[in-house]
């Protein structure tokens, strides 16, 4: 009996122990550069004629992008 006592409180204290919600914060992702500063990754990661610290050329490459990849109207025949 005390046995059955024992293993049913083990397993309720387990069981509850997925209950609790762990605290989830966003402090490791950090980004000390702009986005246009880019990657120095080699072209198959950047786009022909981008310049790498242009934020001009950066701004031109998302609409470019977004006009042409990313808008689902122009795609519908």
């Amino acid at each position: 009996m005390r046995s059955i006592l024992i293993l049913s409180a083990a397993a309720a204290a387990f069981v509850l122990g997925g209950c609790a919600e762990r605290e989830q914060t966003g402090g490791s992702i950090k980004s000390d550069a702009a986005p246009y500063v880019g990657t120095n990754k080699q072209p198959p990661f950047t786009a022909a004629g981008w310049k790498q610290g242009d934020r001009n050329a950066w701004e031109s490459q998302l609409k470019v992008r977004t006009v042409n990849g990313q808008n689902e109207y122009v795609k519908v025949p």
